[in-house]
C-alpha cells in the first residue's frame, strides 16, 4: 500500500469539501480518548484470578513478583501504571515522530496510530489471558501510548491548514473527541465485560479484543478520510489579516529545528503544563474528593462525616460521585470546543489570561463553597475549571500556529506535548500526596483538600506569569526567503497548485452529513449515558 499512503495521494481535488476532515479527525480521537476511561478495567482485573474477590499476593511480594506472577491478583496501583505509561509515551512519541508526520502526511500517521492503539489492546489481552503484567504494560501502555501520541497530533496541522480562518474552532472540534472518548468507551467496555463475564472469567481480555477490533475499523476509516489542501489554497473569499494588524499572529514561518530555541516555545510549554497540572489533579481525585468533602450532606444527612458513613451509605455516595465525575467529563469536552472557538474572537493570549485569572479565583473559592455546604457552587467551580482544562488543550495548537506559522505546527505541537507528560505526573502526585499528608496529620476529611486547592491555584499563578511573557517571535527565527522558497518549491512539486476555486466548499453536503453522523451517533449515545449518571447528583 505504499502508493496509497503517500502524501501526494491525499491532496484534495476540485469538489472536495473541507467539512469532511473534522469527522475523520474525530473518528481517531474518539477512539484513542478511551485512555481516560481505562480505570473501568482496574477492579475486574484486580480479581482476574480470584474472580469473586482478589487473591492477594504474599505480604512481602514486590513489584517484580507482580510483573511475572500467575498465582495471585494484581493491585489497582500496579494496574494504574498503564495510564501513566499512556501519558508518558503520548508526549514522547508526539515529540519524537512529529517531524516524520509532517513529511509523510496524516493518512500514514493515522494508520500507524490505529495499528499501535488496536495492537496494544490485542497485546494487552494476551497479557491478561496469560496473567503477565509486563505484557499488559508493554502492549497497552507502551505500544498503545505510541498510538495515542501519533493519533493525537495527526489532524492538527491538517485542520489548521483547512481552516486558517477559524484555527481554534477547527482544532477544538478534533481535540474535543479525545476528551469524549472515555464517555463512549467506558460504558461500552462495561457492556462488553458483562457480556463476556462467566464462570472463571471477568471478561476483560475479551473486551480488549472487541474494543481493539472496533477501534481499528473506526481509526482506519478516519485515516483514509484525511485530505490535505493543495499548496497555496485559501478558503474562498478569505484573505489573511494584514501584517501588523494582529501582532500576535505571525506572518513568518519558524522551522521545527528552531522553534524550541525561542522563549515563546518554553513560555507556552509552561502555560500548558500549569493549566493541565491543575486540571488533571482534580480529574484524578474527583470521585473521592466529592465524597470526602461532603460526606453525609450528599444524602441530606449533614451531621454524618465521610468516615462515619455506613457501607450502604458509602455505596449511595459513590453513585452520586460517579455522576459528578460524568459531569466534569461533559464540561471537559464542551470546553474544548467552546474555548477554542472563543479564542478565534478573543485571541489565544487573552483566552489563556481568562483561564488563569478565573481559575485562580475559582480554586480559591472552592474551599469556601465546600464549607458553606453549597454543593451547587462547589460543583459549578469544578465544572468551569474542567472546561478551561479542556479548553487549554484545544487552544494551544492555534496558539502555536499564531506564534510559529503553519508549516511545522504539527511537529512543534508534538514537542510541546512533553508538557502534558510532565503535568500527568505533577498534578496527580501533588493532590494525592497532599491528601495523604493531611489525613496523616489528623485533618478532618472535609478540610483535607483546602491547602491542595490553594496549591493548584499557585500553579495557575505560574501559568499566568508565563502567558504574560509571551511576545511575538523575533524575526531572526523566521525562515529566510530563500529557505522558505526552496521548501515551498519542494512542497509545491509534491502537492501541486490549487486545482479549482471550489476546493473546500460545500458546507454540510449529504456526504459531509453522513460523515458527521458516523461520529455523532456514538457521541450522542455517550452523552445520554453520562447524563443519566449525572442526574443522580442532583436528586
Amino acid at each position: 500500500m505504499p502508493g496509497f499512503l503517500e502524501r501526494d495521494r491525499i491532496i484534495a481535488r476540485a469538489g472536495f469539501n473541507r467539512w469532511l476532515v473534522p469527522p475523520a479527525a474525530l473518528a481517531i480521537h474518539l477512539c484513542i480518548g478511551m485512555a481516560y476511561g481505562f480505570s473501568v478495567f482496574w477492579l475486574p482485573l484486580s480479581r482476574a484470578i480470584g474472580i469473586d474477590k482478589p487473591r492477594a499476593c504474599a505480604a512481602d511480594a514486590g513489584l517484580l513478583n507482580a510483573l511475572f506472577t500467575t498465582t495471585c491478583d494484581w493491585k489497582v496501583s500496579e494496574l494504574n501504571w498503564v495510564f501513566t505509561l499512556f501519558i508518558f509515551f503520548l508526549g514522547t512519541s508526539a515529540a519524537v515522530w512529529g517531524g516524520w508526520l509532517e513529511r509523510v502526511g496524516p493518512r500514514k500517521a493515522g494508520l500507524v496510530s490505529a495499528c499501535c492503539w488496536a495492537g496494544g489492546l490485542v497485546l494487552g489481552a494476551l497479557g491478561i489471558w496469560v496473567h503477565q503484567l509486563w505484557i499488559l504494560w508493554l502492549g497497552t501502555g507502551v505500544l498503545g501510548g505510541i498510538g495515542l501520541g501519533l493519533g493525537y497530533i495527526s489532524p492538527v496541522s491538517t485542520l489548521i491548514k483547512w481552516f486558517p480562518d477559524r484555527r481554534g474552532m477547527a482544532t477544538g472540534m478534533a481535540i474535543m473527541g479525545f476528551g469524549g472518548g472515555a464517555m463512549i468507551g467506558a460504558p461500552l467496555a462495561e457492556i462488553l465485560m458483562a457480556n463476556f463475564r462467566g464462570p472463571g472469567q471477568v471478561g476483560v481480555w475479551q473486551a480488549f479484543l472487541a474494543l481493539g477490533a472496533i477501534y481499528f475499523v473506526f481509526m482506519v476509516g478516519g485515516a483514509i478520510g484525511y485530505r490535505v489542501p493543495p499548496g497555496g489554497w485559501r478558503p474562498a473569499g478569505w484573505t489573511p489579516p494584514a501584517a501588523g494588524l494582529k501582532a500576535m499572529i505571525t506572518h513568518g514561518q519558524v522551522h521545527l529545528r528552531n522553534a524550541h530555541k525561542t522563549p515563546q516555545f518554553w513560555c507556552i510549554w509552561v502555560v500548558l503544563c500549569m493549566n493541565v497540572s491543575a486540571g488533571i489533579g482534580v480529574l484524578s481525585m474527583a470521585s473521592p474528593m466529592l465524597q470526602e468533602i461532603f460526606g453525609g450532606r450528599l444524602l441530606n444527612a449533614p451531621a454524618i462525616g465521610f468516615t462515619a458513613l455506613s457501607d450502604t451509605q458509602r455505596l449511595a455516595v459513590a453513585a452520586i460521585a460517579a455522576g459528578f465525575t460524568g459531569l466534569l467529563s461533559l464540561f471537559n469536552i464542551g470546553g474544548r470546543f467552546f474555548w477554542a472557538s472563543m479564542s478565534d474572537l478573543l485571541g489565544r493570549k487573552a483566552t489563556y489570561f481568562i483561564f488563569f485569572a478565573l481559575g485562580i479565583a475559582l480554586y480559591a473559592a472552592a474551599p469556601w463553597a465546600a464549607h458553606a455546604g453549597s454543593l451547587l457552587l462547589f460543583v459549578a467551580c469544578m465544572c468551569v475549571i474542567l472546561s478551561m482544562y479542556g479548553g487549554g488543550f484545544a487552544t494551544v495548537p492555534a496558539y502555536l500556529a499564531d506564534m510559529f506559522g503553519t508549516q511545522f505546527v504539527g511537529a512543534i505541537h508534538g514537542r510541546l506535548l512533553t508538557a502534558w507528560s510532565t503535568a500527568g505526573i505533577i498534578g496527580p502526585l501533588m493532590i494525592g500526596y497532599m491528601r495523604d499528608a493531611q489525613i496523616a496529620a489528623g485533618v478532618s476529611r472535609e478540610h483535607v483538600y483546602d491547602i491542595t486547592f490553594l496549591m493548584l491555584a499557585g500553579l495557575l499563578v505560574v501559568g499566568f506569569v508565563a502567558n504574560l511573557m509571551v511576545r511575538p517571535v523575533a524575526a531572526k527565527w523566521f525562515m529566510s526567503d530563500a529557505e522558505l522558497a526552496a521548501f515551498q518549491a519542494d512542497k509545491a512539486a509534491m502537492e501541486g497548485p490549487a486545482r479549482g476555486t471550489d476546493i473546500g466548499a460545500g458546507g454540510f453536503s449529504p456526504m459531509a452529513l453522513l460523515a458527521w453522523l458516523a461520529v455523532g451517533v456514538p457521541v450522542a449515545w455517550g452523552v445520554w449515558i453520562t447524563l443519566t449518571k449525572v442526574a443522580i447528583l442532583f436528586r
